[in-house]
């Protein structure tokens, strides 16, 4: 489905799923020519700012699916892939990371429908994105619904800390070495 087939039938239909299932079919698209096309700018910016050149990745790939959800009257809070101070990251090993983060989508209307979950596979060794982005719809929108659901089809996320929390643990833990 093309950018204005997806705006004029999400018009006809405001469906998570079908957004869900249009994202997918963006990230399959580009996400790899993306990649190759800015291959030395985000090895450059991994070299200078480390996992942020994942960050940057990010927006190059959703943001034209952000233009194209606009002109749907459809509004992602937070942007996507999501908001990584709620997010959630597990892996075998630094060179194997997952990270999963949402965002729910509103009409013009301002009517909830539903959650995009975006999984970013990368390496904290080299920039690298081991496997294809991956995006999933969810018919729930609040923080805790989205969180609970994603908990049961997940061990590994139910287990893994929310970033904020983490992040807090590790400043605590530098805080405790220095008392030490």
């Amino acid at each position: 489905m093309n950018s204005s087939q997806f705006v004029l039938s999400i018009h006809k239909n405001s469906d998570i799923h079908a957004i869900g299932r249009y994202i997918e079919n963006q990230i399959d698209e580009n996400w790899q020519t993306l990649l190759h096309q800015n291959r030395d700018k985000l090895l450059d910016a991994f070299n200078k700012v480390d996992d942020m050149a994942y960050g940057v990745y990010c927006y190059k790939l959703f943001r034209p699916i952000h233009q194209h959800l606009k002109q749907a009257g459809l509004y992602p809070s937070p942007w996507l892939p999501g908001d990584f101070n709620s997010s959630r990251e597990w892996g075998a090993d630094q060179s194997d990371r997952q990270r999963w983060m949402w965002s729910a989508i509103a009409s013009q209307e301002e009517k909830a429908l539903g959650t995009i979950v975006t999984m970013i596979f990368h390496d904290h060794t080299q920039f690298r994105l081991p496997r294809q982005p991956q995006a999933i719809a969810l018919t729930e929108t609040s923080k805790e619904a989205v969180v609970a659901t994603l908990s049961e089809r997940s061990t590994d996320f139910k287990n893994a800390l929310e970033f904020q929390v983490e992040y807090a643990e590790y400043l605590q833990s530098l805080e405790n070495r220095k008392r030490s």
